[in-house]
């Protein structure tokens, strides 16, 4: 039996693989393993844009209410907003109904703890065991008369959410010009009222969500039309956020892509100037550009290398007492100010530090080269396929045709179902023969 959470929540195509049937257990299941002490859990849940949010955010309600939890329901709120509010209220959970960066028909349910952070693997398991025994365990006894639990509606919780992102700086963006993609997404009704008080001249894309357009040609994961505005209006700066708003990317005056390998860098560099940056360390992945390591040794720092995902770059983090850690995808995180990947943050400290180094965003960009990179997604029936004793030969050699210019990564994905063949080098046309050749092998071993 497959494990239920992948790793960033309950993930699938919304009715099909996710369903509200499912979604009533896992509220349920949560309410059931948040009651340590017999007294009824308060948990938040939030949501993207997307047309199915509202089903799970009733079915998740009734599960939680059914087994005597208390809801407080948000509206749609970045997901880093859900990570704070949960601290500020003192709830016993926070939920997130959201699919990221995926298309509108997938969804998913992910969870944080009282403390604001994701749930641990062992807290994960748990929650699944009861949703997989809820029905036929007595133990699992529904809530009736008064110990049913309530429900409240507060979107106005949204405001304290964009006051604390305030506070993460003290710049004013008075006659900036800032282009603001918000995907169709979360970050839609959020971010335009941080950037208008901060006083920025702003250009807004994807804030008119309709339940099927977010993540649709728009936002951190299709750039093209961002890059496009920002040069046509003479911009300084392009601002591009995913469906849920845990990422960011950027795009410079020139209309070059800021990901979050720069983003990391040129932050580092000012967190090291303030003295902010604890043994000059930032976190990151396996996913990291080559160009990444060169530029932090390169400005007498160091960094430490995870598995791809933004819980496990936390997770070091928290270990060792770093403070700045993120994926090139955009999940950045400051752990100064919170618990998770958190996009709207992430952009302030880019402009801070524009701001305060007084460069240009294509002079911070230019601080780190990026060697050519090719990612090629292959759809596969067992993700487990990577692990093929062919796809591993395929994979030596290509390494063996690089030598130690470049390097190649085959992961599945934690999130869908897909291999991501990854090459890495000084030669674009090498890396594509490269990875579409071990594409070629995955898809003939299915």
């Amino acid at each position: 039996m497959s494990r239920l959470f992948g790793t960033d929540g309950v993930r699938g195509k919304a009715n099909v693989d996710l369903t509200p049937e499912l979604a009533y257990r896992l509220g349920r299941a949560a309410a059931l393993y948040f009651c340590h002490d017999g007294s009824a859990p308060l948990i938040l849940i939030g949501r993207d844009t997307r047309i199915s949010g509202s089903m799970f955010e009733a079915a998740l309600t009734a599960g939680i209410c059914s087994a005597g939890g208390h809801v407080v329901i948000v509206g749609v709120i970045p997901t880093p907003g859900i990570a704070f509010l949960t601290r500020k209220l003192k709830a016993a959970a926070g939920i997130v109904i959201s699919a990221s960066h995926n298309p509108f028909y997938d969804n998913g349910i992910k969870f944080f703890g009282g403390d604001g952070y994701k749930l641990p693997d062992a807290v994960e398991d748990e929650i699944e065991s009861i949703v997989r025994s809820i029905e036929s365990d007595d133990r699992y006894a529904r809530a009736v008369d008064d110990r049913i639990g309530r429900l409240e509606y507060r979107h106005d919780l949204l405001n304290d959410y964009i006051d604390f992102v305030l506070t993460t700086t003290n710049i004013r963006l008075d006659g900036l010009k800032v282009v603001l993609d918000c995907a169709n997404g979360a970050a839609y009704e959020a971010m335009p009222k941080v950037l208008k008080k901060l006083g920025a001249e702003l250009i807004l894309v994807g804030v008119e969500p309709d339940g099927i357009n977010i993540n649709d040609r728009c936002g951190s994961t299709h750039i093209e039309r961002l890059q496009k505005i920002v040069v046509d209006n003479g911009a300084a700066i392009g601002i591009a956020h995913d469906g849920d708003a845990d990422r960011c990317l950027c795009v410079d005056e020139k209309g070059q892509i800021i990901d979050g390998d720069h983003i990391l860098i040129m932050c580092a560099l000012e967190m090291m100037r303030l003295d902010r940056l604890p043994n000059l360390t930032v976190v990151t992945t396996v996913m990291a550009n080559i160009g990444f390591r060169q530029a932090m040794e390169r400005l007498g720092g160091r960094y430490e290398i995870t598995k791809v995902g933004d819980r496990y770059v936390l997770e070091n983090m928290r270990k060792n007492g770093y403070k700045l850690g993120g994926e090139q995808s955009g999940h950045i995180i400051f752990a100064d100010y919170s618990t998770t990947g958190d996009g709207l943050i992430t952009a302030l400290q880019v402009l801070t530090t524009m701001v305060e180094s007084g460069r240009r965003a294509s002079e911070l960009n230019a601080l780190m080269t990026t060697y050519p990179q090719v990612l090629l997604n292959v759809r596969v029936k067992n993700r487990d396929v990577c692990g093929n004793p062919i796809v591993q030969e395929a994979i030596r050699a290509g390494e063996a045709e690089l030598g130690t210019s470049g390097r190649i990564l085959v992961r599945a994905s934690g999130t869908e179902p897909l291999v991501r063949v990854m090459a890495e080098g000084p030669e674009r046309e090498q890396l594509e023969t490269i990875c579409r050749r071990i594409v070629s092998v995955v898809e003939s071993v299915q």
